[in-house]
């Protein structure tokens, strides 16, 4: 191996913990508090597999977390809040790495869509429901269109809103930048977190998922960005294109909204007041600063 290579190997890791992480989502200390969570959240009417949709609500919602994070904390806000509106609500956790525990959506997007995929499917059978609504912060605001556009999802799926969503890549303020500057580092990070390597401007994966358009017929798109975010750079390449596509950027709605990435996906109550607008389109109202406290 190479000298330099020595060095880059360790720096990689810190890296990829940098690309497009759903940053500061606290991932739990210990299986057993990741599974105490989960049955709490089942027993307030989240993946709470009983659940009918109503004839107001009349699809389910998948909410499909970012990298780094998990089905249940990524939600801990954002899933009461649609429950507490009479929402079936339902996640998962995908993209797990061999031999890395409580960390999700590491693994290629591709595989983690299938993943999505047969989720959907189990959600729809419990429920009843002909098609599902998804909503994903970050890496799950992109990662469905996949799932839509090659696997079918389409059929399944009515509304898809994307929260800070990588849709057309990232270059993490320039940072991605300095990985042709040392041969072998894409390489390197492609082997640690494939996921991340993924939502790299330019990727194979990328420029895959967008050729021909950024959206599929059938299925209504929003996006909902941030001007502050500083993981998903530059903020405008998380709109999308296309004819049934409404592209949000929440201080738009709210000049106050200082809202980051991370923020923005686990705690603003302005985009999640946006969220249930794209949901229910026919009963949507206004979203301002106010939302913050409806």
């Amino acid at each position: 191996m190479l000298p330099w290579k020595r060095v880059l190997r360790p720096l990689v890791r810190p890296l990829a913990a940098l690309l497009l992480a759903a940053a500061a989502t606290v991932v739990p200390a210990a299986t057993a508090q990741a599974e105490t969570q989960t049955e709490a959240a089942s027993s307030s009417g989240w993946n709470d597999y009983s659940c009918k949709p109503s004839a107001a609500h009349p699809r389910p919602v998948v909410l499909v977390h970012g990298t780094f994070a998990n089905g249940i904390d990524n939600w801990l806000t954002l899933a009461p809040y649609l429950t507490n509106r009479g929402y079936c609500v339902f996640s998962l956790d995908y993209g797990q790495l061999p031999g890395v525990p409580l960390f999700y959506g590491l693994g290629p997007i591709d595989e983690s869509a299938a993943q999505l995929d047969a989720f959907v499917d189990k959600v729809l059978a419990a429920t009843g429901a002909a098609e599902a609504d998804l909503v994903g912060h970050s890496q799950g605001g992109m990662m469905p269109r996949y799932y839509l556009r090659f696997l079918g999802g389409a059929a399944e799926v009515n509304a898809f809103v994307g929260i800070a969503p990588s849709n057309h890549g990232t270059t993490l303020n320039g940072l991605t930048n300095l990985l042709t500057y040392f041969p072998g580092a894409a390489d390197l990070l492609t082997t640690a977190t494939p996921a991340l390597a993924d939502q790299v401007v330019g990727s194979a994966f990328l420029t895959k998922l967008n050729a021909g358009g950024d959206t599929v017929p059938g299925v209504r798109y929003t996006v909902i960005a941030t001007q502050y975010d500083e993981v998903v750079t530059p903020y405008r390449s998380q709109f999308l294109s296309g004819s049934d596509v409404h592209n949000v950027l929440i201080q738009d709605l709210c000049p106050l909204d200082l809202s980051e990435h991370a923020a923005v996906g686990l705690l603003d109550r302005i985009a999640f007041h946006e969220v249930t607008n794209a949901l229910d389109p026919a009963h949507a109202t206004a979203t301002t600063c106010l939302s913050a406290i409806g």
